[in-house]
């Protein structure tokens, strides 16, 4: 069994900045990143807002360095799941889903886990979705709009993630019905400008998807809502969900303390009410959603990790 000072349990922005910042800091450190390192950030064109990257910095860019840099600097990342977290005497054993199999093998014991386990597309869960998922039901812009040239197509969300998807929609598509549940858009103002802006786009608000239609492909979307401009079925060729987030911890079910939404609770510091549980980016409570936040919370996290390390203190 691997023994490390600090395990990360995740590949997105925010473990792999855990696990980078924690190497850096001499601790050995190992990161469970999955077979696809990167998470939902991987199908974004363009990040907003990190330093040293005034134009934004594609996703499918942005997390494959930081991993390498974390590899650089001494960081171990295990293309694996993790699966369960046991506590043991003086720190934690995470298994993968591998090591679940195989007992001790592909397992890791370290004194202290940063938990950023990241989160997956909400589902619409209305009829036809499952069964036109690929055929016009997708959740990434940039690997499909080029095939919707001159096309009129929906994306359903009101956050920075459904307003860069309509923008990239927008460079091919012949219009784009931004769907928003609520009465405003979430998205912050950056992304709001450009929506008014781009004049193939139509933001569409208080209105609900309670249906996909057609047989083999996506042909219209039936949808309700005052506010819905007399609509009830809006004739498209494809649909594109990001209708908010649910984090990626039912696995930590009565191992870290989570919140109504399923979130990891912690502290100021990203200290879990558990010692030696850490929690960074969207998987923990409070976390801003935002790229920018998930990396600085990795980072912070490592600081608060090391710290612990040194001193063997944990709050309460």
């Amino acid at each position: 069994m691997t023994e490390v000072d600090i395990a990360v349990v995740g590949g997105g922005i925010a473990g792999l900045g855990a696990a980078l910042q924690a190497a850096c800091l001499g601790r050995r450190c190992a990161a469970f990143t999955g077979g696809v390192p990167g998470g939902l950030l991987l199908s974004i064109e363009s990040i907003q807002g990190l330093p040293g990257h005034p134009e934004g910095i594609a996703g499918y860019e942005l997390c494959p360095m930081t991993q390498e840099q974390a590899m650089d600097a001494g960081a171990q990342c295990l293309p694996d799941e993790a699966a369960a977290l046991v506590p043991t005497g003086n720190g934690w054993i995470v298994r993968s889903v591998a090591g679940s199999e195989r007992g001790a093998e592909g397992s890791v014991r370290a004194r202290c886990v940063i938990l950023a386990p990241g989160s997956r597309l909400r589902e619409l869960d209305v009829p036809g979705e499952q069964r036109l998922a690929g055929k016009g039901v997708s959740h990434c812009a940039s690997c499909d709009a080029p095939l919707l040239r001159g096309r009129a197509v929906a994306v359903v969300g009101g956050g920075d993630a459904a307003c860069q998807e309509a923008l990239t929609l927008a460079a091919h598509a012949a219009e784009v019905h931004l769907l928003v549940r609520g009465a405003a858009l979430r998205a912050q103002a950056v992304w709001q400008a450009r929506i008014q802006a781009q004049r193939k786009i139509v933001c569409h608000l208080q209105v609900r998807v309670e249906a996909i239609l057609g047989d083999a492909t996506v042909r219209a979307l039936h949808l309700s809502g005052a506010h819905a401009d007399g609509m009830s079925e809006l004739a498209v060729d494809a649909v594109f969900v990001y209708a908010g987030l649910t984090p990626n911890t039912a696995f930590l079910d009565g191992v870290a303390p989570l919140d109504a939404q399923g979130r990891i609770i912690v502290d100021a510091t990203l200290r879990s009410p558990v010692r030696g549980l850490l929690a960074a980016g969207n998987a923990r409570a409070g976390a801003c959603g935002q790229a920018t936040g998930a990396a600085a919370d990795g980072q912070a996290a490592a600081w608060a990790a090391h710290r612990f390390l040194e001193n063997d203190a944990w709050p309460g």
